[in-house]
């Protein structure tokens, strides 16, 4: 069956989510959630894409990123996935998928939505009760031990002010996000890659 097209603006900013493989708590362990955010800044010194705020949640990723000129949304989370998957496998003998397939996006609209999903994604892990400031979480862009891209303020745009609660109900998936099963989606570990060489075409 023929995989949807994924509808993206060029040079547009994206709310995006993606799950590990079943919700497990992967990320828990400091040491792979260590490889996904070198994986982000790798990528992101690389030129592939701008990256404006992110979160590695124990069993998701959030990311607000800008697609490079030569690079697609999908093309941008290939990387991070697939890179990050091979050296979770490589580094901590994960011998199951790290991923789940797929992911959700969100065509960002103007400033006022920007700061909206920037607080959205800095309010995670207090949510979720893993500490009681944004700034104390490990692998969060909150956190401030990585320099990273601004995003262009539109004239007379509310700007962000840190520490502020994010919007109450935000649900950052409306009529402009999709999900559907990408050709990113696939998996990259060494167990999974192995057994697709013995088979499937890519």
């Amino acid at each position: 069956m023929a995989r949807p097209k994924h509808r993206t603006k060029p040079g547009g900013t994206y709310f995006v989510t993606t799950d590990t493989w079943r919700r497990r708590a992967l990320f828990r362990k400091a040491a792979a959630a260590r490889i996904v955010e070198a994986k982000l800044l790798e990528y992101r010194d690389k030129g592939f894409f701008r990256i404006h705020s992110y979160v590695i949640m124990p069993d998701h990723l959030h990311l607000l990123l800008t697609p490079g000129n030569s690079t697609t949304l999908e093309k941008a989370l290939q990387l991070i996935k697939g890179g990050s998957a091979h050296e979770i496998g490589k580094k901590l003998k994960a011998r199951f998928p790290v991923w789940r397939a797929g992911f959700t996006e969100h065509l960002i609209r103007d400033k006022v939505d920007y700061d909206r999903h920037v607080r959205y994604i800095e309010s995670n892990p207090v949510k979720a009760r893993l500490t009681s400031r944004p700034a104390d979480y490990a692998f969060c862009s909150a956190k401030g031990k990585y320099k990273l891209d601004l995003w262009p303020v539109t004239p007379g745009a509310k700007a962000l002010v840190r520490g502020e609660p994010a919007a109450a109900g935000l649900k950052p998936r409306p009529s402009e996000s999709s999900f559907r099963f990408r050709g990113e989606g696939r998996d990259f570990s060494p167990a999974v890659t192995k057994k697709a060489k013995r088979g499937s075409s890519p």
